[in-house]
């Protein structure tokens, strides 16, 4: 454990460089209906991580989200959407009859700061937890919570730990699962591209990345595909030349690459590939839904790139998502830079239906009132399984096609079957 929170403060660095220099209200949910939903560009306004104790006879959600670090490029979004979500809710009249707070203090892209600034929220007396959106990153606020009899909830994380097995049965993700992403973008490849064959590299620091790629290689090759190999890289290497080395000296070259990695290091694969010749598409998941990898591959190296993801942002998506569009825009000035926004804004959403379905903000009431409703989200239509079956998420993928290192939407995909978890 040592070694790996030196490599993250080691990458937090790398992070914050590469970043420098590629810079470059609805209702809660109703138990019904789904939206369908770009991310385009605005000014980052990242929230305040320190905040006063708990605001006496308000209703206050905790979160332990990272606005620093490597986690940073999906959870610094995820805050402002959440800190949006709370305004408008408070706008028209807040849960329970009470305001809503939210008091998010930096976890530091550190598992073990993540944990101690749940502790810290929990003695402030927050309702309820927002874990940061990754199992490895996310999961010590989330077992904090369920010591506190609360109920924690990752708005993005997608490895299947990231539920009541492993967690506890008060605690959540927002995300589909990577059995659902994985056989989606096996889908993609096999049933609408016809690709047969692939070239896998999985970066090995992460549950995410390792288990992303588990269940694509599982569900492709049940449909039929062919692995070539199944190589590995470990974020922070910075050095893709061995890997490289093995993909040219294949006898015969692959039909397309999954690379399930995450950035910085995602963007120095893709180019070195690039640089190299290799004109193959490739395959991943969310983490390519970063603005910092559409800059960093650039019009001359970002095409025919294809991931899963969870949402479109876009105003024609959905009556719910062209009322987030507003409200986003007249806060910040502009519109979304990035997709997290809108599991942010979800998570406290989904949190406030839960409190308002069970008239409580008991950790049990809610947890039950999640199981037992389906929640229309901008992040698509979120069913769950009961704890007995570990909180698993039922939920379409979005997928999108990067072209010129600009993102386009090819529509919702739902596998007609995936691996078991």
């Amino acid at each position: 454990m040592s070694k790996k929170t030196k490599l993250w403060s080691v990458l937090a660095a790398g992070l914050i460089f590469s970043l420098l220099l590629s810079a470059c209200g609805g209702a809660p949910p109703a138990a019904t209906e789904a939206p369908k939903p770009a991310a385009t560009e605005a000014p980052a306004q990242p929230a305040a991580t320190e905040a006063p104790a708990a605001g006496e006879g308000k209703i206050v959600i905790g979160a332990a989200l990272c606005l620093t670090g490597i986690q940073a490029p999906l959870d610094e979004p995820a805050v402002r959407g959440a800190q949006l979500a709370v305004e408008e809710i408070n706008k028209k009249g807040g849960v329970l009859g009470k305001q809503l707070e939210l008091i998010n203090l930096d976890g530091k892209s550190d598992p073990v700061t993540v944990g101690n600034v749940a502790v810290q929220l929990i003695d402030q007396g927050v309702n309820a937890m927002i874990a940061p959106s990754d199992f490895d990153f996310g999961g010590p606020a989330s077992r904090e919570a369920q010591k506190a009899g609360l109920v924690g909830i990752s708005p993005a994380a997608s490895s299947p730990l990231y539920g009541s097995e492993a967690l506890g049965d008060k605690q959540f993700t927002m995300s589909m699962w990577n059995t659902t992403m994985g056989a989606a973008a096996a889908e993609l490849a096999y049933k609408q591209k016809g690709w047969r064959t692939v070239y896998v590299v999985t970066d090995d620091f992460i549950d995410y990345t390792k288990s992303l790629s588990r269940y694509f290689i599982e569900h492709f090759k049940t449909l039929g595909g062919e692995v070539f190999f199944e190589d590995s890289y470990t974020q922070g290497a910075a050095d893709f030349s061995a890997q490289l080395a093995r993909i040219k000296a294949l006898p015969e070259q692959p039909d397309f690459f999954y690379v399930s990695s995450y950035m910085p290091d995602l963007g120095l694969i893709i180019r070195t590939m690039r640089e190299a010749g290799l004109k193959q598409p490739i395959v991943g998941g969310d983490s390519y839904d970063d603005p910092g990898l559409f800059q960093a591959v650039g019009p001359d190296y970002g095409n025919e790139i294809y991931f899963a993801t969870h949402t479109w942002v876009s105003p024609d998506t959905s009556p719910q998502m062209a009322e987030f569009l507003k409200a986003y825009e007249a806060k910040y000035g502009g519109p979304p830079d990035a997709m997290w926004v809108a599991t942010g804004w979800d998570v406290v959403h989904l949190l406030v239906g839960a409190m308002e379905k069970a008239g409580s903000t008991d950790g049990a009431a809610m947890a039950k009132a999640l199981e037992d409703n389906t929640w229309d989200l901008l992040t698509g239509k979120l069913d769950y399984e009961p704890a007995a079956k570990g909180h698993e998420t039922h939920k379409e993928v979005a997928m999108v096609q990067l072209t010129a290192g600009k993102p386009a939407f090819l529509g919702w995909l739902l596998p007609a079957s995936q691996p078991p978890p």
